[in-house]
């Protein structure tokens, strides 16, 4: 009877429920392995009951007594036909696969053509109100165990599984026109040729081909024609390697030739970066999408080998671009992610970003998953790389529907991704779409696969390709001739002999052609600067006393704040009176002053709201009326840009991720991401490495992130105390060896020329001046802060409103100027450090009475080095010994950045002498006692002017 025997426990709950009798009696039935009897509907003569209300109310008393959906278990989607798709073979002993087997349930094979009247829970009757059981059970089979498997019974609204229902039970959904079927050929045969003749041209060459899930482009066109046709101008994607060459090629219409020259070895890189290899590479397409004829906006977000970092990032851009439309709603803009099997179970930061679809600040109204679900990972089998059934089930999280669709199925994959784009359009909603296929070659194309899956790669071998299956389908039922499937290919294959041809012209690979997100009118014409000055970013008195004011008051009438912040509030006012502010209130001002001049900014990350050490509060609430807040900052001007300050989930991978790819769509915003502590910033190190510190010399992609690391050594233990400064520095790509040039723009053009800009403010007004240069240079690059804990409340880490006026500005590097520098030839040692440090050396040396004799200057910018201002400040001292202080250990902290820097600005002249922590394997002491101890001991060695007596270096 082969699968027409899949009674209401094989469909499970999926069937059973539509099998709900209106007026007809019923009569008992029990599986003897699932447990009490429930109602079954006899005919459709007299009698009253619902088996789909029994089902319910037996589920409410114990839901372990009604059967589990079961259809997507049973369906054919695996295309090699070997595997299971959820793993399992086991088929229970209840499910009814042969007649004689009805027993089981009571039943006789002559009950199967009794007619039952349908429920209006179910849509397999189309027009008609009674079905015989046989035809309800073959019309639930074919809906439910062919080539597609529905997940959705999890979702808990009955709406939307009514709706999923509908587009898939309906009699006759899934038929296409003739002109449609040719259009999906057509896509399939540019798809499959297209890895053909990249196969014949470079065989040896790795491309991480779409061999076995060429369908993909296809399915990726048909989402995004239905979302062009309700209403979508703009696509964000992000992919890993395998395919996206295919897709470069194929969906954003990147030129075939700009895609052939990068497979020439001899082709030279122009002096725009390191780059990346071709399959990395994004790209950023406006164009007319042929089938709506409208026009649609393609972005391919460029990514590494780390296969899923790049989810949150698309996702970050994509709330970018809604929020710069006004399209609250996601009908606009919307984003697509690729994903591969054993990834998508697999990687973290996949959970991380399925949590962010629905939180207000972060949702993008709905994304569309493509699994390509070859099956492996690597060389490695499902069963070694999953504990669930499906790669697939992390989407059940967010009650994302997740349709798994066999993908040597062409119109069934079709059908499945325009429903998915539908579903993501009505219920602004994730949607997963699995398309179960296979890798016809290994790894990549060099790789053997036959080492580790050789029943499987032998099958493979057998496998006869998607494209003469369906053409061959075409054929027979003559939807196209021969002749016309031919001259497809042979169109297709023209076209890329065509750009072959043009491709061999090419000498220079720009990696700027591959630019994914471009910000027309920032840049000149040549992608360069419109001017190359560093701004003044003091702002008038005016402005700064406004601001203070809003930042010390309610502006909403009726709200009651907390007893403990009216104190706080009273404390900025104050401030503002004495013309000072402590480091919350130049943040405030940073922030304030940029809103007045129309940039964005968006503050993001654990409590930022708040802030970790209470020292924000810049989201106010009423302390009577429940959710009830108040954003004073979005207060401060009737036509002020806004301001977004939002707390995040707990992740940092997946929040850094986002807010990287919110800055990337646009130069006019402020887009920072706090850290809770500084250290935390290491569980998105991937994030970090790969696209913050690399992106620009990789994918020619400028981005002005800001990094907030809460840092200092302040007896909390190894956990919270180190942000780590010197892995960024690690990074940094100065030369410590090279004697530079000082021209008049020297400043400007070490900016230009860094990976990225490390700061270590001590005062509040350099942190309100590199808050505002950052935005008011003429380029981006991400800004690393590490900001302070303890100095957030300490009494001489307050800035006076002369030191942030017009006609003030970032100081790289703050000079001595107290008696020291008044008489630097008496002075017997210049002392360097940077940050909180400062404070503890001040005080150290007041006690020790050395003012005259011991110089400390503060070192603000540690990378890109300031190697001019260094120079002047060894120079001003010709008799002192030169020492750097760091509350850090030896082999942490800045010393082994910062040695090799002087010794070059010093031509290795005088030594820079070394005072701070011994090395150590943690970052710092858990023992508050240990940690007194050792600030003392480096005190003492600072101040010691015979410390270094003797020593050479």
């Amino acid at each position: 009877m082969s699968q027409l025997w899949l009674l209401p426990s094989r469909l499970g709950a999926q069937a059973a429920r539509l099998l709900a009798a209106h007026d007809v009696p019923v009569f008992g039935w029990r599986s003897r392995s699932s447990g009490p009897p429930a109602a079954f509907p006899s005919s459709k003569d007299g009698g009253s009951s619902s088996y789909m209300e029994e089902m319910y109310f037996a589920w409410l008393e114990n839901p372990q007594s009604v059967h589990k959906i079961r259809g997507h278990h049973v369906a054919q989607l695996d295309p090699l036909g070997i595997l299971d798709a959820d793993l399992d073979s086991f088929v229970p002993s209840d499910l009814i696969t042969t007649i004689d087997k009805l027993a089981f349930y009571d039943l006789q094979e002559t009950d199967l053509d009794k007619e039952f009247q349908l429920p209006m829970t179910t849509f397999i009757g189309g027009s008609e109100n009674t079905l015989s059981l046989r035809e309800i059970i073959r019309r639930l089979e074919n809906t439910y165990c062919q080539h597609i498997g529905l997940e959705f019974m999890f979702i808990n609204d009955v709406e939307q599984c009514q709706w999923i229902r509908q587009k898939f039970e309906t009699p006759g959904v899934m038929q296409f026109s003739s002109e449609e079927k040719r259009t999906l050929l057509a896509r399939l045969v540019r798809s499959m040729r297209f890895e053909d003749f990249l196969a014949r041209k470079w065989s040896s060459e790795k491309r991480f081909g779409l061999e076995g899930c060429e369908v993909m482009i296809p399915a990726l066109k048909t989402i995004i024609d239905k979302s062009s046709e309700m209403g979508i101008e703009n696509v964000i994607l992000g992919m890993p390697h395998r395919g996206r060459l295919n897709v470069l090629a194929n969906v954003i219409r990147k030129d075939l030739e700009q895609i052939f020259c990068q497979f020439d070895p001899k082709l030279e890189a122009a002096d725009e970066g390191s780059g990346d290899v071709k399959y990395h590479l994004g790209m950023y397409h406006e164009r007319i999408n042929r089938v709506t004829n409208r026009t649609i906006t393609l972005s391919l977000v460029a990514n590494p080998s780390h296969l899923e970092a790049v989810d949150p990032v698309v996702q970050g851009k994509t709330k970018a671009e809604q929020f710069y439309r006004g399209d609250a709603q996601g009908k606009k803009v919307m984003s697509i992610l690729v994903h591969g099997d054993a990834a998508f179970a697999g990687q973290g930061v996949v959970y991380e970003t399925f949590h962010l679809s629905d939180l207000p600040s972060y949702t993008t109204n709905g994304t569309v998953h493509i699994v390509v679900n070859n099956q492996i990972g690597f060389t490695t089998d499902p069963r070694m790389a999953r504990s669930s059934p499906y790669p697939t089930d992390v989407a059940r999280v967010v009650n994302a529907p997740i349709f798994h669709v066999n993908a040597d199925d062409p119109e069934a994959v079709m059908y499945v991704c325009s429903v998915a784009a539908e579903w993501r359009n009505t219920f602004n909603k994730d949607v997963v779409v699995d398309l179960v296929c296979y890798r016809r070659r290994g790894h990549n194309e060099m790789d053997e696969p036959m080492f580790t899956q050789p029943l499987m790669y032998k099958q493979i071998h057998r496998q006869v390709p998607v494209l003469k299956k369906y053409a061959d389908k075409l054929i027979a039922e003559g939807t196209v001739t021969l002749q016309e499937f031919e001259e497809e290919i042979a169109k297709y294959d023209r076209i890329c002999e065509e750009a072959y041809g043009r491709s061999k012209d090419k000498k220079i690979l720009h990696i700027k052609h591959w630019l994914d997100s471009p910000w027309p009118g920032f840049f000149n014409v040549d992608g360069e600067p419109k001017s190359m000055t560093c701004p003044a970013t003091g702002i008038s008195e005016d402005v700064l006393t406004h601001i203070g004011s809003v930042a010390s008051s309610v502006p909403l009438e009726g709200f009651k704040i907390h007893t403990g912040l009216s104190r706080i509030l009273r404390g900025r006012a104050d401030m503002i009176k004495n013309r000072t502010v402590d480091w919350a209130l130049a943040e405030y001002m940073a922030f304030g002053s940029l809103l007045k001049e129309g940039i964005h900014v968006r503050l993001s990350g654990q409590d930022v709201e708040r802030g970790t050490f209470s020292h924000r509060h810049h989201v106010l609430h009423d302390q009577e009326v429940d959710r009830r807040t108040c954003v004073p900052m979005n207060h401060l001007w009737p036509d002020q840009a806004p301001y977004t300050v939002c707390n995040s989930s707990l992740s940092e991978y997946g929040v850094l991720g986002f807010e990287l790819g919110y800055a990337m769509a646009s130069p006019n915003a402020l887009v920072l991401w706090e850290a809770q502590f500084g250290d935390f910033h290491n569980t998105a190190q991937c994030i970090i490495d790969q696209f913050i510190s690399t992106g620009q010399a990789k994918w020619v992609r400028h981005n002005g992130i800001v990094l907030l690391l809460p840092h200092g050594m302040e007896g909390m233990g190894p956990e919270h105390s180190s942000a780590r400064p010197e892995r960024f520095l690690q990074m940094s790509n100065d030369d410590s060896d090279a004697y530079p040039a000082f021209t008049k723009d020297f400043e400007v053009s070490q900016l230009y020329d860094c990976n990225w800009i490390v700061v270590n403010c001590s005062t509040p007004a350099n942190y309100f001046h590199v808050l505002r240069r950052q935005i008011l240079l003429p380029f981006r690059k991400p800004l690393i802060i590490f900001t302070p804990k303890s100095l957030l409340r300490h009494p001489e880490a307050k800035s006076s409103f002369d030191q942030m006026v017009s006609g003030t500005s970032f100081q790289r590097v703050i000079p001595e100027d107290g008696v020291a520098a008044r008489a630097p030839e008496q002075v017997r040692r210049l002392i360097f450090c940077t940050g909180k440090v400062y404070y503890d050396l001040v005080k150290e040396r007041s006690s020790q009475g050395l003012e005259e004799k011991v110089a400390i200057t503060r070192l603000e910018q540690i990378s890109p080095f300031p190697f001019d201002l260094i120079k002047q400040e060894a120079e001003k001292y010709p008799r002192a010994e030169l020492a750097w202080c760091q509350e850090e250990h030896k082999n942490m902290g800045y010393y082994d950045y910062i040695s090799p820097r002087f010794m070059t600005i010093l031509r290795r002249t005088r030594p820079i002498w070394y005072v701070g922590r011994d090395p150590a394997a943690a970052p710092a002491t858990g023992n508050r006692n240990t940690h007194l101890v050792s600030l003392k001991k480096f005190l003492d060695t600072a101040f010691n002017l015979q410390a270094f007596e003797g020593k050479t270096f």
